[in-house]
């Protein structure tokens, strides 16, 4: 089974059908997807539609959540609270009811997919230090989770001694692991440093996942953002690698 994982979409059309283009030339079985469909760019229901379309298995974000009124928008900052309460404008009833209805866990075929932590994911934690990552996979259950909420791609593993080590690298060995969490990185609003979007393929029989990066109309993605008076930065982090 080849799985295409995908995430913090943030409402960039652009990059999520150069995405999802990619993933079928690599012809993945199935598509994943550990949320933030919506959020600081400006096509929403454009990026629900396909998310649907590819019938993903997918949880929900931060992003997802407070848009529906389940998380609260205080904990934003000024310019993504601003977006949160014009996408909520943006969708229909339908539209609302999907992302309402997104679970924050899901597990399959030894897979964990969660947006941000397994410890408390209601919470939305980051994972930014030893003790973020250890308390997550204290709670996963399958050998592998695929996450986000940074923005950033990197593997954490958990070997059978109990030691844990990073690899920020692009493909990742899960052949004899304990554990492991995953990041794939974002779609619509990277912030490594690489303006392509990202995502995650995952061999289950070789048990190799691999980073792919993918080029997309960053300025047409840009112009929409203006164009829907949306917070400029959100447009500056797509074209001039702000974090």
């Amino acid at each position: 089974m080849i799985y295409g994982i995908i995430g913090d979409i943030h409402s960039n059309y652009d990059a999520l059908t150069a995405v999802v283009a990619e993933l079928k030339q690599e012809r993945v079985d199935k598509v994943l997807c550990i949320g933030d469909i919506v959020g600081y760019a400006a096509e929403p229901a454009k990026c629900i539609d396909l998310v649907r379309e590819l019938n993903c298995v997918t949880v929900a974000g931060n992003h997802d959540y407070a848009t529906v009124g389940k998380f609260p928008v205080e904990y934003f900052h000024a310019d993504a609270s601003t977006v949160v309460l014009w996408t909520a404008r943006q969708l229909s009833d339908d539209y609302m009811n999907f992302l309402k209805n997104l679970p924050l866990v899901e597990e399959l075929d030894g897979i964990t997919l969660v947006h941000a932590s397994l410890n408390h994911p209601e919470f939305f934690d980051y994972i930014t230090t030893v003790t973020d990552a250890q308390l997550c996979l204290d709670k996963l259950k399958t050998t592998v989770c695929f996450y986000g909420h940074t923005h950033v791609p990197l593997a954490i593993f958990l070997d059978n001694k109990g030691d844990k080590h990073m690899d920020r690298g692009s493909v990742f060995d899960l052949n004899n692991v304990n554990k492991v969490i995953i990041n794939v990185g974002s779609v619509g609003q990277p912030r490594d440093w690489d303006m392509r979007a990202s995502c995650a393929i995952y061999d289950t029989d070789k048990k190799i996942v691999t980073i792919k990066r993918v080029k997309y109309n960053i300025n047409d993605a840009v112009e929409k953002v203006y164009l829907a008076g949306l917070p400029g930065i959100n447009a500056l982090r797509l074209m001039e690698r702000v974090i």
